[in-house]
């Protein structure tokens, strides 16, 4: 018997969110934006919340400072229910913080990746992984001590029976360096958006990126926005439609909402075009909500979600 469902390791960080900005900012002039929130960020974070929230036993790994910002962090991941004994506090750095600029179905982001850039892979111990049946891992890039044993982390969950599941998400120096050749054999399901899929493979679209991993790849899970989401599995992709929302909050998170509601049914054995369905659904739930965990309060709320806004039934 296992302790936990999924283990995540990943970037933990604070977000503050600004929106109903009036202009993009420009060098030696001030704007205003009219709300602000402060919440739990990172996707990694965001993910196991979510998890969480759809009734899967989620443990977190991750570093983060000794600050007021570390506490927020902490408080937020236990009221979501996502157990934190395996989180690493370090005197040393200070907690990760992101400034989030939203404008309508888009956003920039300014990243301040503190403590996270130092997790090691060392750090996830056998002993940690030994409590799951499922290793999830998101943001590599984001965490450049953890992305250079990335493949050994990987190696290490397989061989101790884990299933395993990544979302590498954007690399913020847009080097795309990763071996995909190394790393995919040991990863279950590769969770990457079209954008990210097509500069990690080095394609202009999707069959082209397919075709030059798919001789080491298991299965790939493709995030593609309004488009929904496209699935590879033994030699055939397919898709699924998104479910729209008319009446986007933000899309935040959205991505790992979606990443949430796959992983939520694939450790239980579904098949995985259901799964992607339920990623879709669980990904435009996101949207009804400003940041990436508030409309996900729990089943219950995310149910009739899903009923009201989409008529989508779990």
């Amino acid at each position: 018997m296992k302790d936990f469902d999924v283990l995540v390791v990943g970037e933990l960080n604070v977000d503050i969110i600004l929106d109903n900005i009036k202009a993009f900012p420009e060098i030696g002039k001030e704007i205003i934006a009219e709300d602000l929130t402060v919440t739990l960020g990172s996707s990694s974070a965001i993910f196991a919340s979510n998890l969480s929230s759809l009734e899967i036993n989620v443990a977190f790994l991750g570093k983060i400072g000794n600050d007021s910002f570390a506490n927020l962090i902490n408080e937020t991941l236990i009221r979501k229910n996502v157990n934190t004994d395996f989180v690493i506090t370090s005197p040393q750095y200070k907690t990760g913080l992101t400034i989030v600029m939203n404008y309508d179905m888009d956003r920039a982001n300014v990243t301040f990746p503190g403590a996270m850039d130092y997790l090691g892979e060392d750090e996830v111990t056998d002993k940690v992984l030994s409590k799951a049946k499922h290793l999830h891992v998101s943001s590599v890039f984001l965490q450049k001590k953890l992305k250079k044993d990335i493949v050994k982390l990987f190696q290490r969950a397989k061989k101790m029976g884990l299933s395993t599941s990544m979302d590498p998400q954007w690399d913020p120096e847009e080097k795309w360096e990763l071996s995909l050749a190394e790393l995919l054999p040991y990863i279950d399901v590769f969770l990457p958006n079209a954008t990210e899929f097509k500069h990690l493979t080095n394609c202009t679209d999707i069959k082209s990126g397919i075709e030059k991993v798919k001789r080491y790849a298991n299965t790939i899970v493709i995030k593609d926005g309004e488009h929904g989401a496209h699935l590879w599995e033994q030699g055939e992709l397919t898709s699924k439609p998104a479910f729209l929302n008319t009446h986007v909050a933000d899309c935040i998170g959205a991505g790992d909402s979606f990443d949430a509601g796959f992983i939520s049914e694939y450790i239980k054995g579904k098949p995985n075009l259901y799964c992607l369905e339920i990623g879709n659904i669980t990904g435009a739930i996101n949207t009804t909500a400003s940041g990436g965990t508030t409309a996900f309060k729990n089943f219950e709320t995310i149910k009739d979600i899903a009923k009201s806004k989409f008529s989508y039934h779990f």
